[in-house]
């Protein structure tokens, strides 16, 4: 992978947050992802989270698997401590650093195939001990880093840039982090800053795994005719008029458009992506309805995005295991490795 560090000059007059840093301190290298590859919106709107926050870089740990999402920590926080997993392995890798150290603020980047295909396994069980962590899933329908294949996301009845159209069913993670059990779900448009940027700061503040699924178009693989990810659904489905900006080609797509309404974004060959924000009186807190509003607005051809769900009531991993409140990366070797005349005595209880 190649790394093209930022140049360090700063304005003088650039705002700091209560830290006193500015958003260039939570920059990273320069990217190398496509042109206009929605991922590069997400890291701006990651970039805008932590720094909104005053989140001290030094206490974020970023994590990823393998694909163009992996690629995504190189471009924030270029202080914060990293570690690229193997493919599907991100979150299995997190949930051991949040063991053995708790005050760190973790964020993990992966795909929808390394999360949904090889990584689904893992995924479900980072949902089901609610590790402390924000998750977030750039989400483009395809393998992008070997040339545009079908991922799990893709929808039945999309069509690849090659023309081949898909007949299997697609894993929606949104749907899937409901069904297990998740505290905070939520769905973002990653040219929708404007409301990313409060769902990822949300997701960072949250007690326990706040799961972002982020709809990321892939301006390679699936700027094309068919392709039901980047231009989501077809115009017959298209409902009131709204007024749209021309987007040139390989531009960044962007979109503003009120709570409760539906926002045709147009792609790069004219095709629509249909986006539906959650309405003011939606409840977020009741699982049930949360999926049904979910499942409806799929019906309706339509991706809700906002915060979906979230359990006021959370328990993380620390908390339902009762584990030590100081972490251990904190605790001196004598008390993590008492000798052998303590191991068995905890051996004896077992016998």
């Amino acid at each position: 992978m190649t790394y093209i560090r930022k140049p360090r000059v700063r304005h003088p007059s650039l705002e700091a947050n209560e830290l006193g840093l500015t958003r260039r301190d939570y920059e990273g290298s320069m990217s190398t992802l496509c042109a206009g590859c929605g991922h590069d919106s997400v890291t701006a709107a990651v970039i805008e989270a932590f720094w909104k926050l005053s989140v001290p870089p030094h206490r974020v740990a970023k994590l990823s698997g393998i694909g163009c999402s992996a690629k995504t920590p190189t471009y924030f926080i270029s202080q914060a401590h990293g570690f690229n997993a193997v493919h599907g392995r991100m979150p299995s890798i997190a949930t051991g650093a949040n063991a053995a150290n708790r005050d760190l603020v973790y964020i993990g980047i992966s795909g929808d195939g390394d999360s949904l295909s090889i990584g689904l396994g893992q995924l479900g069980h980072v949902i089901r001990r609610n590790v402390n962590m924000l998750y977030v899933l750039e989400n483009n329908g395809v393998y992008g880093l070997t040339k545009g294949q079908f991922s799990a996301s893709a929808d039945e009845g999309a069509v690849a840039k090659s023309g081949e159209v898909n007949h299997e069913r697609a894993i929606d993670p949104v749907l899937l982090a409901l069904s297990l059990g998740a505290t905070f779900v939520a769905r973002g448009f990653s040219g929708d800053k404007a409301q990313l940027v409060p769902i990822l700061e949300a997701g960072i503040r949250h007690r326990g795994l706040a799961l972002v699924d982020v709809i990321s178009p892939c301006v390679t693989f699936n700027d094309h005719e068919g392709s039901t990810k980047s231009y989501a659904y077809t115009r017959e489905h298209e409902v009131e008029e709204v007024a749209v900006d021309f987007v040139p080609r390989r531009r960044e797509i962007t979109a503003d458009y009120e709570a409760g309404t539906v926002r045709d974004v147009p792609m790069h060959d004219g095709s629509v992506v249909r986006f539906r924000k959650v309405p003011e009186d939606y409840d977020p807190t009741d699982r049930d309805a949360a999926y049904a509003y979910v499942r409806a607005r799929q019906d309706a051809g339509e991706v809700a995005t906002g915060l979906l769900h979230i359990d006021p009531g959370s328990r993380d991993l620390h908390e339902v295991m009762d584990t030590a409140s100081t972490p251990l990366a904190g605790l001196p070797f004598g008390d993590l490795c008492p000798g052998s005349d303590a191991l068995d005595e905890i051996l004896a209880d077992y016998r």
